[in-house]
């Protein structure tokens, strides 16, 4: 199975930063407005919320894995809870890459895959060199047409 862009552990760690920074933030004002108690709570919530946030970027990282078949997606993800999923081409209806604030600051992008019957993105697969993300949708657009093909004999 393939494994995602190193880079990616950067993407999610600064997430986690961001998260850990709003956090504290709110639990600023709200010491400051309704609680007194001082700055030290806050600053200790966020830190510690910032260390979880890295560390699961790193397991994340580590358990992310994704493969194309010839009959379809296969993901394996998940840190508390382990996620195999399986998309057959038959249910592809399109494939999209996007790229966002900072994985374009990391040289990254991400494929969108969206299936029949679904509400919105079923699967992404992040942590992807933009060459890469190109590849794979043109591969899974080709996979699911000639599945289409298959499917309707």
């Amino acid at each position: 199975m393939e494994t995602l862009h190193s880079r990616v552990r950067v993407v999610w760690a600064v997430g986690a930063a961001l998260g850990a920074a709003v956090l504290a933030a709110a639990l600023g004002a709200v010491d400051r407005f309704f609680l007194g108690v001082g700055l030290a709570l806050p600053l200790a919530v966020g830190f510690v919320v910032l260390v979880l946030g890295v560390v699961h970027a790193l397991a994340r990282y580590r358990i992310w894995r994704f493969e194309i078949q010839e009959d379809a997606l296969y993901l394996e993800r998940g840190v508390v809870t382990r996620v195999d999923t399986v998309v057959p081409f038959v249910r592809v209806q399109h494939v999209d890459t996007q790229r966002g604030p900072l994985e374009r600051a990391t040289g990254l992008a991400s494929v969108v895959v969206y299936t029949a019957g679904s509400r919105g993105a079923d699967v992404t697969i992040p942590g992807l060199t933009p060459g890469r993300a190109q590849r794979i949708q043109t591969e899974l657009r080709e996979l699911a047409r000639e599945s289409e093909r298959t499917d309707a004999v």
